[in-house]
This record gives structure tokens, sequence and C-alpha cells, in this order.
């Protein structure tokens, strides 16, 4: 798919979390074009009503060419195979991709929420992981700016039959207050540490701002902000990994 001359491409970039959708239109360098909007994720999460919200979201938009979407689950082009956070069963192999590009009428890419977050915060430069403090944990892996295939940490567990999720996520932090979840996230970052020995770090996500002790100096705290910005990769002819579909890339 051939740009405009001399227009760069608009991408609509959505952010798909447990308690809210967020939106914005980037050009394909990943500037801002507007500012964000959101609202809540409705309840229940079903396919139909996500797609809704959406549609209602986004309708006075600015035009866009392209649609990049990520999802709080495991992705495989396009198709949703698991949404924790949402309900699973309602999402079980539901290909996400298509049913934006019905309702909104242009190409669509998704991805996992973090994947996308990682495409646009690092370096590109070394093995950088990306992780999100929300409602549950997310996580990224690339290596030289490429993603590695997809991994669900969130669902190993790590202490005493609690999952990622159950143990850092919301839920817990609420639970168990600020202090001991804390307490739990140096834990999990020592793990990381051993287990991945990545060259940086970064820290996103709602509850990001909620670490109170000293990090290491290879771990930055990054805003869901920098991270939309990888929306606009998904649709970059030079990216290599295992989340494109056949869907054309934007060429010269």
């Amino acid at each position: 798919m051939k740009k405009t001359k001399g227009a760069s491409p608009k991408i609509l970039s959505i952010d798909i979390g447990g308690s809210h959708i967020k939106a914005t239109i980037l050009d394909d360098k990943g500037a801002l074009q507007m500012d964000y909007e959101k609202t809540p994720t409705p309840m229940p999460s079903t396919p139909e009503n996500l797609i809704a919200a959406i549609h209602k979201l986004v309708k006075d938009f600015p035009p866009f060419e392209f649609i990049s979407t990520g999802f709080p689950g495991y992705v495989r082009k396009g198709v949703i195979k698991t949404a924790p956070n949402l309900g699973t069963e309602a999402w079980k192999d539901f290909d996400l991709a298509k049913g934006l590009e019905k309702e909104l009428g242009k190409p669509a890419r998704v991805v996992n929420d973090a994947d996308m977050q990682g495409l646009g915060l690092v370096s590109g430069k070394g093995l950088e992981l990306v992780v999100t403090l929300g409602t549950g944990f997310g996580t990224a892996l690339l290596v030289d700016g490429q993603l590695l295939p997809h991994l669900e940490i969130s669902h190993h567990p790590i202490s005493k039959g609690k999952d990622y999720d159950e143990y850092i996520g919301d839920k817990a932090l609420q639970k168990e207050g600020v202090k001991k979840w804390n307490n739990r996230m140096k834990k999990v970052l020592k793990v990381m540490k051993t287990v991945i020995n990545y060259d940086t770090l970064y820290i996103g996500g709602g509850n990001a701002d909620k670490l109170t002790f000293k990090l290491d100096k290879n771990i930055k705290i990054v805003t869901n902000q920098q991270g939309i910005k990888g929306g606009s990769r998904l649709w970059l002819p030079d990216e290599r990994h295992d989340l494109i579909t056949s869907i054309p890339t934007m060429v010269e």
C-alpha cells in the first residue's frame, strides 16, 4: 500500500486496558497528531461490546489509513487466544483484526499490548525487556529493536501457586498495600534480571509510579504515552516479527 506523495499516512493507535481504552492518531514516525482520548472498558468486555466502544470513541477522530491495536492477552496474527483480564472464553479465537477492519473500514493489526508498548519504547540496542504494571503484568522482549515471540510470563507461578498477575497485579496492590507490593516487586525484578539478563528494562503501566525503592541504572520508568507510538511501527516494512499478517505494509 503506497503513501500519498508528500503526505504522511495516519495510524489510529488503540491501547486496550482492563479499565480503559485509549486512542490517538499517529503519523508514520510515531508522532501524535492529536491528544489522547479514552473511554472505560465496557463490562462485560465481550468482543462486540469492546468493538462498539472503540467505534464510539474514535467516531469523531481525524481521518486515518491504518489501525494498530494493543490487546491485553495472547495474540497471534490478529486472533485472540487468551484474554485473562477481559474474559478468555468470550475472546478465544476471535479475530479482532478482522472485527476492527469490518467496523472501521481500514486495515488493522492487533498485537499484545506490552509488545506494542515495547516497539514504541526501546532504543533498539541489545536485549530489552518491557513490563507493564496495571490490571495484570505485561511483558515484551526485544533484541536490537525486533520483537521476540510473545511469552505470557504473567501466568507463570511466582509464589505459593500465585502467578504474576495474582502476585503483583492491581488487585494484589489494593489488597496488600503499597509497602508489601513493593517488596513483591523487588522479588519480581530480581527474577527478571536473573532469568532474562536484559540490557535495559522499561517499566510502564498505571502502577509504575507506585514503586518506592531505588532501581538499577539500566531500569527506566516510562509512560503509556511514550509507548503508544509503537502503533506506527507495526506498519513499517522493515519490521520482522510473527505479528505481521498478510495485509500490505506502507511503502514508498
